[in-house]
């Protein structure tokens, strides 16, 4: 059997102000605008990072299906409050420095910089939709 080649393409992260979103993903973490696009009355934004051309994240609505009933919207809009959607890691060189960016301008902090026991050292915040998005360093290299 020979290998595939398989790389992420897109991921996706629930928010419920796609301005908001913009503003945090692009003029605090760095990230580029990809696309911004509406159909049927509904947002679809890509982000990524400069240095991943291929790899986008899409902040879509809480439930991305025009068909949704009211009690679906009203159940995924309360998970999302609760924190219980996506969540993002992202690798960095300088966890403490990404860390003082992101609190300097105002970002949720979950968790501090600290060293983890698998190898890494990390930090957390949410974002203005409340997903979990963690940042992590390599400290074996």
């Amino acid at each position: 059997m020979s290998g595939m080649d398989i790389t992420l393409s897109q991921c996706f992260i629930a928010v419920d102000d796609h301005d908001k979103a913009i503003a945090f993903y692009r003029d605090v973490l760095g990230l580029e605008v990809r696309n911004d696009v509406g159909f049927e009355g509904m947002r679809w934004v890509t982000v990524g990072a400069p240095s991943q051309p291929d790899v986008n994240i899409v902040l879509e609505p809480p439930i991305a299906h025009p068909n949704a009933s009211a009690d679906d919207r009203r159940a995924m809009a309360e998970l999302m409050a609760k924190g219980l959607l996506h969540g993002v890691i992202f690798a960095t060189d300088d966890c403490d420095a990404t860390f003082e960016r992101i609190s300097g301008a105002g970002g949720e902090v979950l968790q501090e910089p600290m060293d983890q026991p698998y190898g890494v050292r990390d930090c957390a915040f949410r974002d203005p939709a409340g997903n979990l998005l963690r940042f992590t360093q390599s400290l074996g290299k």
